[in-house]
């Protein structure tokens, strides 16, 4: 069956149109940019329906700003309320057995047309999804599972798994880290690899840390955000929402085979043990989890490239360049990849799309890899601590907060490099 009339309805015939695979944040804000700029826009996600899933995440100001202009600062908002606030608290970083603080680091000064971002990913998500399809009216279609991308000289388009084929001018496959736009791309089948580390992660209410006077302390006065670094770990924990919910994650070396799984239920008991020499502090917090997730890090050499061979295909977010959590940056470069390809589809209009796409990653590469290396030279700052100079430099064991990573305005930037790109081109 053949469906291009689904894409475009209601949308005049010289409009571009496109296809979008993938309702995460990369996704969606994909779909807000394009929608912004006048593209008729539609994504296609096979998960079912939406569940309020997950832990904590993190946008840097990066990311904030591109929140901050939707809808006159409305979605930025209601995203705020639902964060954690370390204003009065901080960052407090301490040494894995002793537990003393070795540094404090002071919270990012708040900026509501840039701000920082961290809160449970499944109702940040959500806020988001309904904005994307309530309030701007785009069609998101739940459970349709993509089998197959396909691109002509012309048009491209997805096969769904009901056999339904649907064309557009341009496919945007952010699909995540096992995605399956990324074959088509490439050209073969890119299958990820063990980084060697793996984190358990946690979300629950923190009523029993609060009962608790070895942990009371995180959950009476507000939202705290605390971390310990060890030899090649770390846990950092989280109170949130008043010091009502609370996170943990602990990252470990890991030789789990993730051909087999990458994700699955962990056990406390493994967790407690690997805690076993820290601060008691530590197995105070894991011992009241009620479940925790073992997660896999998933590890992929650079792409060589993020467009298909046609030009009507293109890779953003994870299924482009997965990151390590260390980066801090993994989802606000997902948006980043978001704006800049809304921007250049834009530009280039219905005509030119091969052009389009090849200048969003001529735009993004570079910037992603030097980011993407961030998480693993932060993870070798703190896994590889030396606590002698930790003490004469606490700065030295401190969460880096770099300029040109989190003052990027990547809509500012697409509009001021496009018309070169495309003069070049």
């Amino acid at each position: 069956m053949t469906n291009s009339a689904n894409v475009g309805n209601g949308a005049g015939q010289d409009k571009t149109k496109v296809i979008i695979v993938g309702a995460g944040f990369g996704g969606l804000t994909a779909a807000v940019e394009c929608h912004r700029r006048g593209i008729h826009v539609e994504i296609y996600e096979a998960f079912p329906e939406l569940k309020v899933l997950g832990d904590i995440i993190s946008f840097g100001p990066n990311a904030g700003r591109i929140f901050a202009r939707w809808s006159d600062g409305e979605i930025a908002a209601k995203l705020k309320r639902e964060c954690i606030d370390l204003s009065q608290y901080g960052f407090r970083i301490h040494k894995y057995d002793t537990g003393e603080i070795v540094a404090q680091q002071p919270a990012s000064q708040s900026n509501k047309d840039a701000p920082t971002l961290n809160g449970h990913r499944g109702e940040l998500h959500e806020i988001v999804f309904n904005y994307v399809r309530d309030q701007l009216g785009v069609p998101i279609h739940l459970g349709q599972r993509v089998v197959e991308y396909f691109e002509t000289e012309d048009d491209a388009g997805i096969i769904l798994e009901n056999g339904e084929k649907v064309t557009c001018d341009c496919v945007i496959g952010a699909d995540g880290v096992r995605s399956k736009a990324r074959e088509l791309v490439l050209g073969y089948e890119d299958k990820p690899k063990s980084s060697g580390y793996a984190i358990w992660r946690a979300w629950f209410p923190s009523e029993k840390l609060a009962e608790d006077p070895r942990t009371a302390e995180f959950c009476v006065n507000g939202d705290t955000f605390n971390g310990w670094i060890g030899p090649d770990a770390h846990f950092l924990f989280s109170t949130l929402k008043g010091g009502k919910c609370c996170s943990w994650v602990l990252t470990h070396k890991d030789t789990y085979d993730i051909e087999e799984s990458w994700s699955f239920p962990g056990k406390i008991e493994d967790v407690l043990e690997m805690l076993a020499d820290w601060d008691p502090i530590c197995s105070a917090i894991v011992e009241k989890t009620p479940s925790v997730v073992d997660w896999k890090l998933v590890y992929r050499e650079p792409l060589p490239r993020w467009v298909s061979s046609g030009g009507r295909i293109a890779l953003i977010g994870d299924a482009a360049h997965p990151f390590l959590p260390t980066s801090v940056q993994g989802a606000s470069q997902a948006m980043e990849d978001g704006v800049t390809i809304a921007s250049c589809v834009a530009k280039a209009g219905k005509g030119r799309i091969p052009r389009a796409l090849q200048a969003y990653q001529d735009i993004r590469y570079e910037r992603v890899g030097a980011v993407q290396k961030t998480g693993e030279s932060t993870r070798e700052r703190w896994h590889k601590a030396d606590w002698k100079n930790v003490k004469q430099d606490p700065d030295s064991i401190k969460l880096p907060r770099e300029d040109w990573i989190l003052q990027f305005d990547a809509e500012r930037h697409a509009s001021e490099v496009l018309e070169e790109l495309f003069q070049k081109a």
